[in-house]
């Protein structure tokens, strides 16, 4: 297996954990749910916030399946001349963190609305990373 299929395949293990733990442990801490979010347990006191609130992290569940699942197709059908072509997809896919969501989730755990401290800080080093990774495991593949 080349080993941009390899980094595609820890990707859909990373993601598939994160879709479990939204969709069946959302209070949960590990495995990037929304447990972390202070705003999560005060949603709880409106149930008409919180329902709202579970309807968009289940839709982020149910996207990030739909993500895994057309990976795995491609894992299954593409040649290997495509592979740099899906590469840059996901280089740039995750990179589009950075834009809208990192801000925003830095800007929470800098007004202690995230717990444990720090964890945007974490998060972004783990997705930079990613993209460092399948950047490499891109170039390589060409």
């Amino acid at each position: 297996m080349s080993l941009i299929k390899l980094t595609i395949l820890g990707f859909i293990i990373l993601e598939t954990s994160n879709v479990i733990a939204l969709s069946f442990f959302p209070n949960s801490k590990l495995a990037n749910s929304v447990g972390i979010f202070r705003a999560w347990e005060q949603s709880k006191a409106d149930p008409e916030v919180h329902i709202f609130v579970r309807y968009l992290v289940n839709w982020v569940a149910s996207t990030k399946l739909i993500f895994i699942l057309l990976l795995i197709v491609i894992l299954l059908t593409v040649d290997a001349g495509a592979l740099p072509y899906i590469g840059a997809a996901l280089v740039l896919s995750i990179a589009s963190f950075f834009w809208r969501l990192f801000p925003l989730i830095r800007k929470m755990d800098h007004d202690g609305q995230i717990d444990p401290k720090k964890y945007s800080a974490v998060l972004g080093w783990m997705i930079a990373a990613f993209i460092l990774i399948f950047l490499a495991a891109t170039l390589l593949s060409i």
